[in-house]
Formats: C-alpha cells, structure tokens, sequence
C-alpha cells in the first residue's frame, strides 16, 4: 500500500509539474508567438492576453473542478483534464492569429489549474492527517520546479529546427505544444494504473472541499451529496477575474492607460468579487473553505503570496523581453539572461527555510521583501548600454531572485501555523490560488501601464523610409530611429521594474502581519 501511494503521488507530480511548466514555457517565445501571429514588437499589448489568458483559466478553474472531483472521482477528471490540456496544446501549436492561439492557451489554463488541487484532493484521500504534510510539500515542490523550470524549457524546446509534416510547423515555438500530446497521454496511462478508480466517499480535509464534520456530526444519507458543487462561487470568482482582467487590456494604449471600457468594466469586477465573498460567507457549500481560521494572520499570508506572484510574473516576461529587443538575443540567449533570476529563487528558498527555524516566519519574509525590493531598485537603474553591463544586470537579478525566494519558506510555513491539520491540504492551495492571482492582475496592470508609456515616448516618431533619399542617408535614419526606439523601450523597463520594487516594498509592509509563533486556530 505504501508503495502503490508513493508511485500514485509520484504520477500526481508529475502532472501537476507538466501543468506548471506551461504557465511559465511562454514567457521565453512570447515574442516569437506574437511575430508569427502577426503582432507586431512595437504593439506586443495584443500579446498580453496569450499570458493572462492562460493565468485567467488556471485560476478559474482550480478551485470548481477541484469539487467536481469531490462529486466523480480523481482519476476520472484528471484524465478529462489531461484531454483539454492537449486539446488547448493542439489549438495553440496550430495558431495562426491571436484568437486562437488565446483561446488555445486558456484552455490548456483551465485544464492545468484543476490538476493541482485534484491531485491535493487524491492526497487526502490517501495519505493520513499525520504524514499528509510531506506529500503536500512534495506536490508543491512540483509546482515550484515548473515556475523555475519553465522558461528554459520553452527556450530549449524552441531550438528544435523548423519542420513542417503535411503543411503543419512542427519545430520552434510549436515543438513546445507538440510535446505535450506524448507527454499527457504518458501521464493518462499513468494515472489510470496508479489512481484508484472513483468510489463512494466523504471527502477530507483538501482544496476546494465542503466543511469536514466534525465527531457529533451525523453521517450523509447520500454520499454524494458530499461533493457537491459551488457553481455559482465559481462563476462568480470568474466573472470577477475575467471583468478585472478585460478592464485593465487595452489594445489601443498610445493616449490612456486605460481603454474606454476600462473603468467601468474594473468596477463591475471589483463588484462581481465582493459578491463572491458574500457569497462564500453565507453560502453551505464554498469554494474555499477556511471557517475557524484567524483571517488576520490568513489574509496577510495571502497577501503576501499575491504580490510576490505579481512581482515574479513581472519579472519573467520583461526581463526577457529586455533581452530580447535591447540586446537582440534569441529566445534561448534571453532564458539563459533570466537564468541568474530562476536559480537564485530556489537558492532563497532553501536559505529562508533555514533562516525561518531560527529567526521566525514574520522576521525572514519582511527581509526577503526588502532585499527583493533593493534588486528591483537595481534593475530599474540598468544602463541603456545594456550589453556592457553584465556585472550590473546579473547582481540585480540575483539579488531579486534570492529576496523572493526567501518569501517562499516563511509563507508556507505561516499559513500551516494559522490553519489546523484538517485544513492545510486547503490552506496550502489558497496561497497558490492568491500567488497565481497576483501573477495575474499583477501582469495585466503593470503591462497597461508600461505599453502606454512606451506608446507615448514614441509616439512623434515618424518611420524613415527607403524612398526618394540616398541609401547612406536611410541608413543614418534608420539608425537613429531604432536609437530613439531602444531608449524608449529601456526607459519603459526600468519604469517597470521600479513599479515592481514598490511592489515588493508593499509586500514587506503586508509581511509585518504574519504570525511571529504558532497561532491557535478559532
């Protein structure tokens, strides 16, 4: 039995790290999709929603077909997951314009967000309350590896050389969603000789799970009725998000930052998400079950785990897209650039696991998010002769990667002190759920912003063109466009990466908030 859980908790990894390593394999040929899809570098706006539009549907989807889990069984709906997961692969690799290849990516998002708390649910179910946390953990290592991961992954992937097969382009950036049909049919076979088939159940303590009763509580009548679903939670944590998400996209960003529709739609989405939390307070059902909990020191973890997920997204995306057009590198040269960011967040990680033994979660979070917030400093005062500032450009991103890596202990750990036993496969989840949000309106915001100030700085540029003037002459305007061009694009990043320094410093303040020693629960 010991054996058979291990090999099912190693498959659930798996797919949860599958899953993961999608969320992030974008970031490196974003720039390359929008090409091919014809957006041009200077209008990269329209590529935004190929980002949030996966983060839309990964959140969205994690917390409702995580209870329909409840309702069929684990293996049932992996294996549905599993199947949209290579469908919005296929849809994406097969792109050529925006709409698709969105549309591709969101699926792929709702199909990988139920993955994590599924295969938290399936850990629930078979591990007991004692020796629950260390398969948490290990499930959540996974999605840590794919965040880490992701991007070189995609850089890598991207090398393999164009090829077409019966018209269809099989190399570059396609090879990335190619590969994922072999990898999930892999992985459905796995699941299907290691997870036990569905059966009559109450649920346990785990993600996205009505209240366990408790010892005076009678038994259910029908044990499904033990599963069922917060359709109407769901719904409206996705109109929400969606609202939010629409509001701050503008495709046309040259003289606002907003769009037209932008204020009116954000309010909408700031309502539909105070319904949602009214809702959940009154609802028998929720999505996110965590009653008895002090909300204090919840919310602040939460909070915590929602701006750093801003800030890790932020960084992700720009600094290869700094890479990529002020030092002209290919996808994979940039993923190696952002490398020094990736490696130095699990090297913090281990280290404010060790710091958070001695000194306490409150004390190590608060110095991550200072130390994050000095890196970002440091980015955003990067030379526009980037290519002879490598000493400056690796300090800076090493010292923001080890500073969010230290948050990454002392948050785990904090919202298992403010939660009982019952509830961490839950609580754990919720800080996942709060980082991917952050990713979210965090990218979506930073990015509005950004794109319009790079169209305002460049928007008395006239293009020069190889018409009625000598070819040296050309060549001269040429040149001193793409000078003007290059420096507005370098003032539009260090802006950017100032805003995430403040961020961070947000963040730190939010810290002081958690618990400094074990909190009993209420």
């Amino acid at each position: 039995m010991r054996r058979a859980r291990r090999v099912a908790l190693g498959v659930g990894g798996a797919v949860v790290l599958l899953a993961a390593l999608d969320a992030y394999v974008v970031v490196t040929v974003l720039l390359d999709i929008a090409t091919d899809v014809g957006i041009p570098t200077n209008r990269l706006e329209r590529a935004t929603p190929v980002v949030t539009g996966f983060l839309l549907g990964y959140i969205a989807a994690m917390p409702l077909l995580g209870q329909l889990s409840d309702r069929y069984g684990r293996r049932p709906l992996i294996h549905a997951c599993l199947a949209a997961f290579a469908l919005g692969s296929v849809l994406t690799a097969l792109a050529a314009g925006e709409v698709m290849v969105v549309t591709g990516r969101t699926i792929q998002g709702i199909a990988g967000g139920a993955l994590l708390p599924i295969t938290m649910a399936l850990i629930g179910d078979m591990w007991d309350e004692h020796e629950r946390p260390v398969a948490l953990g290990a499930v959540g290592a996974a999605q840590e590896l794919g965040s880490a991961l992701g991007p070189l992954y995609g850089g890598v992937l991207a090398l393999i050389p164009s090829t077409s097969v019966f018209g269809v382009e099989m190399g570059g950036w396609h090879a990335i969603f190619w590969i994922n049909l072999p990898l999930a049919a892999l992985a459905a076979v796995a699941v299907q000789l290691t997870v036990p088939p569905p059966r009559p159940r109450r649920p346990v303590a785990g993600f996205a799970m009505p209240t366990p009763s408790g010892p005076s509580d009678p038994a259910p009548s029908d044990p499904a009725s033990s599963g069922r679903v917060d359709g109407v939670g769901g719904a409206l944590l996705a109109l929400s998000l969606a609202l939010l998400v629409v509001g701050l996209y503008n495709p046309e960003p040259a003289t606002t930052v907003l769009p037209p529709w932008g204020l009116p739609v954000i309010t909408a989405g700031v309502l539909a998400g105070a319904a949602f939390v009214w809702w959940e307070i009154r609802s028998k059902v929720r999505l996110l079950d965590l009653s008895g909990i002090r909300k204090g020191p919840l919310l602040a973890t939460l909070g915590v785990s929602f701006l750093t997920g801003a800030a890790l997204l932020i960084t992700m995306v720009f600094v290869q897209f700094t890479a990529q057009t002020l030092l002209d590198m290919e996808a994979l040269e940039a993923a190696l650039v952002l490398a020094r960011f990736l490696i130095a967040l699990p090297v913090g990680a281990v280290l404010g696991g060790v710091l958070a033994r001695r000194l306490g979660d409150r004390m190590v979070a608060v110095a991550g998010l200072i130390v994050a917030t000095a890196g970002y400093v440091l980015m955003s005062r990067w030379p526009l002769d980037l290519a002879n500032a490598g000493l400056m450009v690796d300090l800076a991103l090493i010292v923001a990667g080890l500073g969010l890596g230290l948050v990454i202990a002392p948050v785990s750990a904090a919202v298992l002190r403010v939660t009982p036993a019952t509830q961490h496969g839950v609580a754990s989840a919720a800080v996942v759920v709060a980082r991917m949000m952050g990713m979210l309106i965090g990218i979506a915001g930073v990015s509005a912003w950004g794109f319009h100030r790079f169209q305002s700085l460049t928007a008395n540029l006239d293009t020069p063109l190889p018409v009625g003037v000598e070819p040296a002459v050309y060549t001269k305007q040429l040149s001193e466009y793409l000078a003007k061009v290059n420096a507005a694009l370098h003032l539009e990043y260090t802006e950017m990466f100032f805003l995430t320094a403040l961020i961070c410093l947000l963040g730190a303040v939010v810290a002081a908030f958690l618990p400094r020693r074990p909190v009993t629960a209420v």
